[in-house]
């Protein structure tokens, strides 16, 4: 089973969600809506420090992109472009669906990640979502099952169905957790 564009879909959905979220953040100004950070004198100054306290780096990382990708000089190089190319991927998932129930992929690149792992390092969190974020972009269901464990981390896979398929992908989870219901332990968490 090939879906030759799937590739491209990590930079897709980071421009479009990015810029989904951009636009929809833009209303939180602390004046009508969201947080409002106290002691700011002016209306602009407001609007900066609200938006400054209110949003953690990586929402604002992602509204900068956003924004930037939305662009008058930029709209048609990225934004546009992206949304091309996400029709293109939505099309390979609907031809592999149209020849098989369901299909699936790993959740993510490796194990799960250690609590604190990699959180200064943003585009490497980002490569995390590589298999995760297909589903979103192209409006089908998937599901996340677990699957065991590798160096005491766990590791799932996730299986994809049509639309309104949801049904369908409880069943295979079910299925899977039941077949597997002896084997599957808990990862030991380590208290920090």
């Amino acid at each position: 089973m090939s879906i030759p564009n799937v590739e491209h879909s990590l930079a897709v959905y980071y421009l479009v969600a990015t810029a989904e979220a951009s636009s929809n953040l833009a209303r939180y100004d602390g004046v009508r809506y969201g947080f409002r950070a106290a002691g700011a004198g002016d209306v602009g100054s407001a609007i900066a420090a609200s938006r400054t306290e209110g949003f953690g780096p990586e929402v604002q990382r992602r509204i900068l992109l956003g924004s930037h990708a939305l662009s008058a000089g930029n709209y048609t190089a990225y934004f546009d472009k992206a949304m091309r190319v996400r029709t293109l991927i939505r099309r390979d998932i609907e031809a592999v669906l149209a020849e098989c129930d369901c299909f699936v992929s790993p959740t993510a690149p490796t194990t799960a990640l250690r609590i604190g792992e990699l959180v200064e390092d943003p585009l490497t969190m980002y490569l995390q979502d590589i298999y995760t974020i297909v589903a979103n972009l192209v409006g089908v269901p998937a599901l996340s099952v677990p699957c065991g464990l590798h160096g005491g981390l766990p590791v799932g896979f996730q299986v994809f169905g049509p639309m309104f398929g949801e049904t369908m992908l409880f069943r295979v989870a079910a299925a899977v957790e039941q077949a597997s219901a002896g084997e599957m332990r808990r990862p030991e968490l380590e208290v920090m």
